[in-house]
């Protein structure tokens, strides 16, 4: 398998949201808006990516009798990087996004391209698979909260900035239903027929 077949994959085919529908936990609790999907989705990728380097790196020399465990270890190093820097530096994206950036230790994307992914291929690909599997994951996540923001909120927001405001014209009335827990799963259940009438049409 080439690499370019490699990214691809994770971003289309094999979109770790919308095809394997695996990690929808964080997906539908964090993409309530634009800002925090995007901001789970960097730091879920940084994981996976970094996660996957290392597995790959060290696989010939983990046991397969106690794989499991290590590659826990070696992803919950990851995420408590990207706990105490969101902490430090991303005070009002960490305030919330909340208790799902330490569960990224269980989101089972992340074990799962260890387990079936990096432990058996190499560095490169790895590295590679990774990358593609992360940016599949922030685009439905970021795709999945800007929709919800625009329907539910009428707004759309990214880091502080306001990129478009429909609250204030065109007598917009907003779906509070969107915002709320029963909007992710509309709106993730169009995205995943969305996305399954492409791949069928193509």
């Amino acid at each position: 398998m080439n690499n370019l077949k490699i990214f691809t994959n994770g971003l289309l085919k094999e979109n770790p949201v919308l095809i394997l529908l695996i990690g929808l936990c964080p997906v539908l609790a964090t993409g309530s808006s634009m800002n925090d999907g995007f901001g789970m989705g960097i730091a879920t990728t940084f994981v996976l990516v970094s996660s996957n380097l290392l597995i790959a790196m060290f696989r010939s020399f983990i046991p397969d009798s106690i794989r499991l465990p290590v590659f826990i270890i070696i992803i919950s190093t990851f995420v408590t990087i990207v706990d105490y820097v969101m902490h430090a530096y991303m005070v009002d994206l960490y305030a919330s996004l909340g208790i799902f950036i330490p569960l990224i230790v269980v989101n089972c994307i992340i074990l799962g391209r260890a387990e079936a992914f990096a432990y058996k291929n190499t560095v490169q690909s790895s590295l590679i698979d990774g990358i593609g599997m992360g940016v599949g994951f922030t685009i439905a996540i970021t795709l999945l909260g800007a929709i919800r923001e625009l329907i539910g909120n009428g707004t759309l927001t990214f880091f502080g900035r306001e990129l478009f405001n429909f609250s204030t014209s065109l007598n917009f009335q907003p779906a509070l239903v969107f915002i709320m827990p029963p909007g992710a799963f509309i709106v993730i259940g169009f995205m995943i027929a969305g996305i399954r009438w492409i791949l069928k049409s193509s």
